[in-house]
């Protein structure tokens, strides 16, 4: 195996390329007990259309993330049946790029690696099992559907683009998922499951060899053909339309505010491009920025604004929201700030503290093994190699930051997507909004109870400022991780099954810059 050492974020990595194709990447920390396997494909929910063999398939929305549910699923039984039996912590993800299937244990670690590696390779799907499963994943569709930050988010990607598969939602639609069928899933999973089109990252208290051993025992010997993917017209630079607003049971409006970028390079032109959008962000709208503290002053913003940028074969952007009284206003601030820094440039003390803040956020996401592992692959699928960010931070200007401002930050390349409160009596089957009424019940009731006011408040007697969103936490055998620091590729589903391999979770938002483009369950 090839050693590479990256010494100024204390990394060592060991690649190989496999006889089938494979890439491995190994992250020894013999400090640790634990060890943790990241074994993914390049295809996500985006890939609908492909040629395999010379014949081109157009496939419904939701497969890729179909395919994942049904991978578990074995000739003899379960994976995850057997994964928990050896003390192992499994989980997988659809994203609109890539499917990921990962564990983490602190004992019989190679012994589920070879189960991690035989059921992602070996398919077995029956009619009876792929139907059934039509309706778990409508019912988890339905759900998010229901969430105000989901459908915001998707309403930015339809505003954003015209032709982009980007628009799609991963999970599909109930309309598209019926038409998938088990030869579908054989079809999409001989098209992209190949270990030519796959990456294992590894980190722990690992031997690289022996990893590599066990990939070259257990996996197919050979690579097949890998599909050719097509995302349909390229996209102008101008958005799908400027806005688009949506009403649902909501008490303050809720926003996305999106900026179409370039679409990015392979290799290191796009790690660089991720890099200083990162930082152009945090110079337009980060919280140690002027207009951060001017929106929020303001009342324009709360604690739930979030931003980043976010990119995918054919298209990247860079993407900001929360809850607002003046959504528009924020658009309109946003724009004045990008003008005010291409005239007077980013001032040079912000600049240093914004670059070094970003570089030692990303240093410190290194101490997590799931952040080093997806990091990796993402990067790889995307022509680089994660840890390089090290050697282009010291190199990246402010100018550059300006000017990708400068050209992205335009009122062409502006979209809106909002979702405004209904105005009619209270009257919903919206989970989320139940929610939200139960807690200002509770608020009443514990003014009423303390003395503080009467039922029916007089305007301003409440501290100022919107009500806080609930949005419902499920937690399943472990609790819910913090904010992932590496970039997620775009919207993902992320579950987390017991045992009987049941998908009655429910979702929450997560994601590099907060909004729901990516939805674990736990």
């Amino acid at each position: 195996m090839n050693k590479e050492a990256f010494p100024h974020v204390g990394e060592t990595m060991y690649h190989q390329v496999m006889e089938n194709g494979l890439n491995v990447f190994v992250f020894p920390k013999p400090e640790f007990q634990k060890g943790y396997a990241f074994f993914a494909t390049n295809y996500g929910g985006m890939d609908r259309r492909f040629c395999l063999d010379g014949v081109w398939h157009d496939t419904p929305a939701g497969v890729a993330h179909y395919l994942e549910h049904k991978m578990f699923d074995t000739q003899d039984g379960n994976a995850l049946q057997e994964l928990a039996a050896n003390g192992a912590s499994p989980n997988a993800f659809t994203s609109s790029a890539i499917t990921g299937y990962y564990f983490e244990s602190t004992e019989k670690f190679h012994e589920n690696l070879g189960i991690l590696l035989s059921f992602v390779s070996i398919p077995w799907f029956t009619k009876e099992s792929v139907d059934k499963e039509q309706g778990i994943i409508g019912q988890e569709i339905g759900m998010i559907e229901d969430n105000p930050d989901w459908r915001v988010f998707m309403n930015l990607m339809k505003a954003l683009y015209k032709n982009h598969p980007i628009r799609d939602s991963v999970a599909g639609s109930v309309e598209s998922i019926s038409h998938i069928t088990a030869e579908t899933l054989y079809a999409c999973h001989k098209a992209f499951y190949d270990p030519a089109n796959m990456v294992l990252c590894v980190a722990g208290n690992v031997d690289p060899e022996q990893v590599c051993a066990m990939a070259r025992d257990i996996l197919p010997k050979q690579a097949g053909p890998i599909a050719q993917k097509d995302y349909g017209p390229a996209e102008t630079d101008r958005v799908a339309q400027s806005e688009l607003t949506e009403e649902m049971e909501v008490s303050i409006p809720l926003f996305q505010l999106g900026y179409k970028g370039d679409a990015p390079q392979k290799g290191e032109a796009g790690q660089r491009q991720e890099l200083v959008a990162e930082l152009a962000l945090e110079a337009l709208l980060g919280s140690s920025s002027p207009l951060y503290a001017k929106l929020y002053q303001q009342g324009l913003i709360n604690r739930s604004f979030s931003y980043g940028y976010e990119s995918y074969p054919g298209c990247s952007f860079l993407c900001a929201g929360g809850e607002s009284k003046d959504p528009n206003a924020v658009r309109d601030a946003v724009a004045a700030e990008a003008v005010r820094l291409c005239r007077e440039g980013i001032d040079g003390p912000l600049w240093q503290r914004i670059k070094k803040g970003a570089y030692g956020a990303k240093v410190r996401g290194l101490n997590s093994f799931e952040n080093l592992c997806i990091g990796q692959a993402q990067a790889f699928f995307a022509g680089s190699d994660y840890l390089r960010f090290a050697d282009l931070f010291a190199v990246i200007t402010r100018e550059e930051a300006q000017d990708l401002i400068a050209r992205w930050v335009t009122p062409e390349r502006t979209a809106l997507a909002v979702i405004r409160p209904k105005e009619r009596p209270y009257q919903t089957n919206n989970f989320y909004a139940v929610l939200e009424r139960q807690e200002k019940l509770d608020k009443e009731v514990y003014d009423i109870v303390h003395g503080n006011q009467k039922l029916a408040a007089p305007a301003g007697l409440y501290p100022a400022g919107p009500p806080r969103l609930l949005v419902w936490h499920h937690h399943c055998q472990r609790p819910a991780a913090g904010r992932v620091p590496v970039r997620q590729v775009g919207q993902a589903l992320r579950h987390h099954r017991g045992p009987d391999h049941r998908h009655d979770d429910l979702c929450r938002p997560r994601g590099p810059c907060g909004h729901p483009g990516l939805l674990r369950h736990f």
